[in-house]
């Protein structure tokens, strides 16, 4: 039996894919509503009914990009065993297991996150809150003061550092950062 292809993307996913490309490839200065409907095969009219200005699409954009990030971190969360200091070994988990930490979706979304504070930093709110959650979840973790917050804090700035080609750590580098890390998400004596 043949499989049947998937169903081609509904316009605002097509719209936001290609506003999403016109940034990775070109800034944010390119990216005008003429722009993304020409790169998402739409009118102009078309655009405009799912997205009324350049804030709109790029509020749409952040929006969907909070979206994945959660949905990506629910996911590596719901993966843990039961644990003291299991969104930490969430965060420690997301870092370091996927094998594509970098990849086309990740550099996207590092040009959506410049763009949209390029362009206005309170268009970044959506992403912060999804953010604030997971620091939220942390602080109910049985660790230290500080260590769940290091531990995070280390994953983001690896995460930057590859997004931005800052540096590439080899797989014994990751290894040693790793044990480190992991001797931060040990639980305090006397946590129930």
């Amino acid at each position: 039996m043949l499989e049947r292809p998937p169903p081609p993307p509904d316009a605002p996913t097509r719209i936001l894919d290609a506003a999403e490309r016109i940034v990775q490839a070109r800034g944010v200065t390119a990216l005008t509503l003429e722009a993304a409907a020409r790169e998402a095969g739409v009118s102009k009219g078309g655009l405009l009914y799912h997205f009324a200005s350049k804030e709109a699409l790029l509020a749409g954009l952040l929006g969907r990009l909070a979206d994945r990030v959660a949905a990506e971190f629910e996911a590596v969360l719901d993966a843990q065993p039961p644990h003291l200091a299991r969104t930490t070994r969430a965060i420690l988990a997301w870092t370091f297991d996927d094998p594509h930490m970098v990849c086309e979706q990740h550099q996207r979304a590092a040009a959506v996150f410049l763009a949209a504070f390029h362009h206005d930093p309170a268009l970044l709110d959506p992403i912060r809150r999804v953010f604030a959650d997971i620091r939220a979840r942390l602080r109910q973790d049985a660790l230290p003061p500080g260590h769940a917050l290091a531990i995070m804090a280390a994953g983001d700035g690896l995460f930057m550092g590859r997004i931005f080609g800052m540096y590439e750590m080899d797989a014994e580098g990751l290894a040693a950062m790793r044990a480190a890390l992991e001797r931060l998400a040990v639980p305090q004596a006397g946590s129930p």
